[in-house]
C-alpha cells in the first residue's frame, strides 16, 4: 500500500511521480529493530565515531501512523537540512524535544492530512535526536533501507530529511544542537554510505528559505565536521548539483514562498505523556 497526500504540503505539492523503487510495506504498529533511547547524549561508534543516541516514535509518545509507512529496499542518495521556523526557545530540555515531536507529528497528520510525520528526524534546540516518521531508525540501522518521507517535494523516495528546531533566518543553531545534527549527519553517511558533499538545504531542491539564511551558510562547515566524523581531513567538494528537481523547479530559491511553521499554540503548554 502506498500513501497518498490529501492536501497542500507546507513545503509545496507533492511531486505525482515518486520514484517509488521496490517497496517494502512495515505495519504501522510494529516496532521493528528501533530502540528507544534516553537523553541527548552520544556513544563511540564501531569506528570511535561519536553516535548520537535517538529517541524512536515509541520513546517520545507518537501516535500510530493512520496508514501503513512506505520502506523503499534502497538507499538514499543525501540528506537535506530544514529548519521548523518555530521559535528559538531556551528549553532545552527533553521534555521540550519530545512535545516538538508530538506538536510536529499532529500538525502534519492533522493539518496537512498526512500518515504520519513527514521528516526522518528531528534534532531539538536541546540537542535531543528524535526518530520522526516512523521505521526511520530501523531503516537506518539496517543501512539499506528509506522510509518514504514526505519532507521535500522531489525527494521524498532518495534523501533523508532533518529537521532543526528554531527559525535560522538571522540567528545561527546553537552549538550543541549544531554539533548533534553533525553526529547525525555522520551516522547517515557511514550507514548508507553518503558523500558528506551530498548534504543540501531543503532551498537547493525547493523554492523557500528552509533551513533559514544562517544555517544554510554553515552547511559547507557542516559538511567539513560530517567528513572530520568519518576520518577524513581533506576539504570536502562542492555537491553536485541537485539532478532531480522538481517540474516548475525556478533555478534559485525565492524566499519565503513556501513556508514552514507550526502553528501559535501548538506546543503551549507543554502536553505531557
Amino acid at each position: 500500500m502506498t500513501s497518498h497526500p490529501s492536501r497542500l504540503s507546507r513545503r509545496g505539492v507533492f511531486s505525482a511521480a515518486l520514484a517509488l523503487g521496490a517497496a517494502t510495506v512495515l505495519p504501522a504498529a510494529a516496532s521493528g529493530i528501533a530502540r528507544a533511547a534516553t537523553g541527548s547524549g552520544r556513544s563511540g561508534g564501531r569506528d570511535g565515531a561519536t553516535v548520537p543516541r535517538i529517541t524512536d516514535c515509541d520513546g517520545w509518545g507518537a501516535r500510530e501512523a493512520s496508514e501503513e509507512v512506505v520502506v523503499l529496499d534502497t538507499r538514499p542518495e543525501r540528506i537535506i537540512v530544514h529548519h521548523t521556523a518555530s521559535a528559538n526557545v531556551t528549553d532545552y530540555s527533553r521534555e521540550r524535544a519530545h512535545a516538538l515531536a508530538r506538536a510536529i507529528q499532529t500538525y502534519h497528520m492533522d493539518a496537512q492530512g498526512w500518515i504520519d510525520t513527514g521528516q526522518h528526524f528531528t534534532v531539538s534546540r536541546g540537542a535531543f535526536v528524535l526518530e520522526g516518521r516512523h521505521h526511520s531508525l530501523a531503516a537506518l540501522e539496517s543501512g539499506e533501507r528509506l522510509v518514504r518521507g514526505a519532507h521535500c517535494v522531489g525527494q521524498n523516495s532518495v534523501a533523508i530529511g532533518i529537521e532543526n528546531e528554531g527559525t535560522y533566518t538571522d540567528e545561527a543553531p546553537p552549538a550543541a544542537q549544531f554539533s548533534a545534527l553533525a553526529d547525525l549527519c555522520a551516522r547517515v553517511c557511514r550507514q548508507y554510505g553518503v558523500s558528506p558533499s551530498e548534504i543540501y538545504g531543503h532551498r537547493d531542491f525547493n523554492s523557500t528559505a528552509c533551513p533559514g539564511d544562517r544555517l544554510y551558510a554553515m552547511l559547507p562547515q557542516l559538511r567539513q565536521d560530517v567528513a572530520r566524523r568519518l576520518g577524513s581531513t581533506q576539504p570536502v567538494a562542492l555537491p553536485r548539483w541537485p539532478v532531480h528537481l522538481p517540474g516548475g523547479w525556478s533555478g534559485h530559491p525565492a524566499a519565503g514562498s513556501l513556508s514552514e511553521y507550526l502553528p501559535a499554540g501548538l506546543l503551549d503548554p507543554l502536553r505531557a505523556r
